[in-house]
């Protein structure tokens, strides 16, 4: 089977069956796992990962609040001139 047959037959581009033909043999089936998104167990993670983490979630957070409150001042605004 060729890998246009290969990509028709499992319905994936002729570019996957190509890069999961060159990756197999470096490492087997391990190396053709789909690790994007995907974080370290909590149990894994060293303290500087834990707290960079913890950051970036905070950041999000806080980020999240500044658009509350910009966009509660400005539909308070919008409430005060009547419309």
């Amino acid at each position: 089977m060729d890998y246009t047959q290969a990509a028709e037959k499992y319905q994936v581009s002729y570019q996957q069956i190509y890069q999961w033909t060159r990756k197999y043999p470096s490492n087997g089936v391990e190396r053709l796992i789909d690790k994007r998104g995907k974080r370290k167990p909590e149990t894994e993670m060293s303290e500087l990962e834990k707290l960079c983490a913890e950051n970036k979630l905070l950041q999000a957070k806080k980020r999240r609040t500044q658009l509350e409150v910009a966009f509660l001042k400005e539909l308070d605004e919008i409430e005060r001139r009547g419309f």
